[in-house]
């Protein structure tokens, strides 16, 4: 069962007395040396606490300037104001401390292993039957993405089982346990040191990985739009010039695109080159130590480990779009994927010392957490209650009511708030066409938690999470995390939440509540029995765990950067894009067009507005006519002329003629392999007037008068 975290107080080194004569100089060096060792031992903790506050502040800048109508580039040189002061408090305040005598970082106790006799005691037939639910529900939940003919009432009732009773046995644990909690220990300076390289690591390697999704022509194209024009688009900006309704799937409340136009107009670069080059890397240090600090925090042991062992997960199991890897290194500039990759980790952490401490602190972060959700993506509206509230049932399960009620409101006033108020403002949110896509349970961990050996690992850290983490607040989170993530993928819930939501395109995103990776890491910290000396104490390190954990996903998943996990390895930094689609953007845009829109194959037009708002395309991505009706002539036009340049389609000059003088067309490029189209292009009364050579050979064509 849950482990009782023991504290092992060292005995505190002598303070060396100074010999006669002896210079003070060693005595100042190793008070410096002190100072250094407990600022590392705390670096991930202020970069990450730090970014969040500082995100939080630009969102809420970014809301309030919607009433003074301020540019986004004077609302950034605001925040960069705002947080140089904050900064000079933070400094003044730590020094005040310092002066104190607060102990350092390394001066915290660390926790020993759980020795077995400290254990409460438990009724071992629940736990027995936890883990035989637990195997059946990861076994069967796997198997049924594969050939296997599972129903999946078999994982979902095993599993709904597996939670409840691990919650019984965390809750009977924490109520007969020693109560205040004993203090979670600090990280080391070796520790910190260790995560912080990793993270760098993980920094670096975003120059080099890829991955082109069709989501980009909205998220960057709107940074592009923004650096460009310092104006923020409350209308449509890809098919329009901020003149047709915007998407009513898309309300303005994230800051994240805002954030990196405003940033890239002020320092004056690319805006996809300052998301790409500058901040991206940022982002995924960021993540890297959120993961960290909820490992280090609810692993009882081992967290160094655990910690390795979630970064591999995250780099080894990608592939599929919906796969926690997709989301963490390869789209974390898309804000949903900084959302589950940091601030997932980061508001279980933040509802653990909340929870332990009841510090004014930790309900700072947990608002200014919330704060920053919202900021990157809208998701956070959904995903956060539920997060929330598994936390606070929880809780309430063993008294901590007031607890739950003071964070919930904490977490969830301004996510719910901003969204509340931008739809009074600005009409009700719809998600035309979205409804299509919706997933059951089955294929809602499929698509997330994978299926097959990885499928199994995933449901084995899901419903044995509980019986893994940090006794006490830890693993009552945990246990309340599988909980509601059980009763979610219990047949016919998610059914009911689309119907009465009316958005079913992001509930497969449900599993987002859950901090997977973190979990992943913690099965490598459990103890395995053996019968010998030996063997025990191989098994006591969880290296070999750990070892068949990696094995498991090199072997049983797509890597990160695989071909089939749609990301090009690169020798040098890149843009997220195709490089040869990039080469014809930045051509076209060079090239002396005249007025109108250019029309040219569908992935050179959802390339063009991350390279230039100054050409606008006839259809930047299909997708997004489902939000303007795809019967209208407006959808229609522009499905007919995409498909003639894209030469699967060839109607006839009678046809097209309306159809350009419809949307304005000023521009034909096509490649030279269309010929139906170059032949076409004249008798449409446009003159060829530009060509590309190979690679990407293209001919361009303008209209006459």
């Amino acid at each position: 069962m849950a482990n009782v975290d023991s504290i092992a107080v060292a005995p505190a080194e002598p303070d060396p007395t100074p010999r006669t004569g002896q210079a003070s100089r060693p005595v100042g060096a190793r008070a410096a040396l002190s100072r250094v060792r407990a600022l590392v031992a705390a670096a991930p903790a202020m970069l990450t606490d730090g970014a969040v506050i500082a995100f939080a502040l630009f969102t809420v800048l970014y809301h309030l300037a919607f009433l003074g109508d301020l540019r986004p580039s004077v609302t950034f040189r605001i925040w960069l104001v705002a947080c140089v002061v904050l900064a000079v408090v933070a400094v003044l305040r730590a020094r005040r401390r310092a002066r104190a005598g607060s102990a350092p970082a390394d001066d915290v106790p660390a926790a020993a292993e759980e020795p077995v006799s400290a254990r409460p005691a438990t009724d071992r037939r629940l736990l027995i039957g936890v883990l035989v639910a637990a195997a059946v529900a990861a076994v069967s939940a796997g198997a049924a993405g594969t050939s296997v003919n599972v129903s999946w009432w078999i994982p979902a009732v095993a599993g709904l089982l597996a939670a409840v009773g691990g919650l019984l046995l965390v809750r009977q644990a924490w109520l007969s346990g020693p109560a205040p909690a004993p203090a979670a220990p600090a990280p080391t300076t070796g520790q910190s040191s260790y995560a912080l390289v990793v993270s760098a690591l993980v920094g670096i390697s975003s120059f080099f990985m890829a991955r082109n999704t069709p989501d980009d022509v909205y998220y960057v194209g709107k940074s592009v739009w923004i650096a460009e024009r310092d104006l923020i688009p409350l209308n449509d900006f890809l098919f329009s010039d901020n003149v047709l309704p915007a998407m009513g799937s898309q309300p303005p409340i994230p800051s994240i695109e805002v954030f990196d136009g405003a940033f890239a107009n002020v320092v004056g670069i690319h805006a996809s080159s300052a998301l790409w080059y500058v901040l991206l890397p940022i982002m995924a240090v960021i993540a890297a130590l959120a993961l960290w600090r909820l490992t280090h925090r609810w692993a009882p042991r081992r967290p160094l480990l655990a910690f390795t062992v979630a970064i591999a997960y995250l780099y080894l199991v990608a592939g599929d779009d919906a796969a926690l890897g997709t989301f963490h290194l390869l789209r974390l500039h898309e804000g949903k994927g900084m959302f589950v990759s940091a601030v997932i980790p980061l508001m279980w952490l933040y509802l653990t010392e909340w929870f332990d401490n009841r510090s004014r602190r930790s309900l700072l972060l947990i608002v200014a957490l919330s704060i920053t959700a919202i900021g990157l993506t809208n998701t956070a509206a959904i995903i956060l209650p539920m997060l929330v509230g598994a936390a606070g049932f929880a809780m309430l399960l063993v008294g901590r009511w007031k607890a739950a009620v003071v964070a919930a409101v904490a977490a969830l006033a301004y996510p719910i708030g901003s969204l509340v108020v931008s739809r009074l403002v600005l009409g009700g949110m719809t998600a035309t066409g979205a409804d299509d896509a919706f997933f059951d349970a089955a294929y809602t961990y499929k698509r997330t938690l994978l299926f097959g050996v990885v499928g199994v690992i995933s449901g084995l850290a899901l419903w044995c999470g509980a019986l893994l983490a940090r006794r006490r607040t830890p693993a009552l989170l945990a246990a309340g995390a599988a909980l509601a993530l059980s009763v979610l993928f219990v047949p016919g819930v998610l059914e009911l939440l689309s119907a009465l939501s009316g958005i079913s395109v992001v509930l497969w995103r449900v599993p987002w509540l859950l901090a997977l990776p973190t979990l992943i890491g913690l099965l490598c910290t459990v103890r395995v029995p053996a019968p010998t000396p030996v063997l025990r104490r191989a098994a006591s390190g969880g290296i070999a765990i750990a070892v068949l954990l990696v094995a498991s996903f090199a072997l049983f998943a797509t890597p990160m950067w695989s071909s089939k996990s749609w990301v090009e390895v690169h020798p040098r930094p890149t843009w997220k894009l195709p490089q040869q689609r990039q080469a014809i953007a930045f051509w076209i845009k060079g090239l002396d067009r005249p007025q109108g829109l250019l029309l040219a194959p569908k992935t050179i037009m959802r390339t063009t507005p991350i390279v230039t708002s100054e050409v606008r395309v006839v259809l930047p991505r299909d997708f997004y006519l489902v939000e303007y009706d795809l019967n209208s002539q407006f959808a229609k036009d522009r499905l007919l002329l995409s498909d003639f340049a894209d030469g699967t389609a060839s109607p006839t000059p009678a046809e097209l003629t309306p159809a350009l003088d419809r949307l304005d067309v000023g521009t034909i490029c096509v490649y030279n392999g269309n010929q139906y189209a170059r032949d076409t292009a004249s008798r449409l009364g446009y003159q060829e007037f530009a060509k590309r050579k190979a690679p990407g050979a293209m001919t361009c064509f303008r209209r006459l008068g």
